[in-house]
């Protein structure tokens, strides 16, 4: 099957101090025929060497920003951000991908499915879509822009790590990103287990 064309583009680069350390903060725009797909790197330290610890984050405004309890997104992405900067080096790209592909207002309208009693995988079926409709060809162009052949990847999801290879980069190891459940979670968090093989024990 013949793959439409693509161009990566850094639009932007600067300093970015955090809580967890000091970051540099990288835009980035990813070209197709039909759209533009935005992402964000934060990364630090050398990345030269031995494979450096990686995590793709998708987008979640309700979780990330809102700090949601449905989910466990947050408490991900601070767990990569600290886990990163405890070793000095790493990267973590943010993708514009909202509710696992779906856009921000069909998240919210998964969540009115959910309150009447559909998991997250039957809720987005019902409104016509994939359980995940994620793509990493954007974030396969930014790490090989970056010259990673090969990385470590803060992941539960074995089809994410099987995407990262597709996309032409190596998955040396697959690290866990766990963090602890809470009753608002608990139902969700299985569901991905069940469903969606996200690798997540204790469940």
């Amino acid at each position: 099957m013949q793959t439409s064309p693509f161009r990566l583009e850094q639009v932007a680069e600067a300093d970015f101090p955090t809580e967890y350390g000091s970051f540099r903060i990288f835009g980035f725009a990813g070209h197709t025929p039909n759209r533009v797909e935005e992402a964000v790197v934060l990364s630090t330290g050398n990345l030269s060497g031995d494979p450096p610890l990686v995590r793709i984050h998708s987008e979640c405004l309700t979780g990330d920003v809102f700090h949601s309890l449905r989910c466990d997104c947050r408490a991900q992405l601070e767990l990569s951000l600290d886990r990163i900067a405890n070793e000095g080096r790493g990267m973590i790209v943010y993708e514009h991908q909202e509710g696992r592909g779906i856009g921000l207002l069909n998240k919210l309208r998964a969540y009115e499915l959910q309150d009447q009693g559909a998991d997250t995988v039957e809720a987005n079926q019902r409104l016509g879509f994939d359980a995940d409709l994620r793509s990493y060809q954007l974030p396969g162009a930014i790490l090989r822009h970056f010259g990673l052949k090969a990385i470590r990847l803060l992941s539960n999801n074995p089809e994410k790590v099987e995407a990262v290879e597709r996309a032409g980069v190596r998955v040396v190891e697959r690290i866990p990103c766990i963090v602890a459940a809470l009753d608002s979670t608990e139902s969700y968090l299985r569901t991905k287990k069940i469903k969606m093989g996200h690798l997540l024990d204790g469940l």
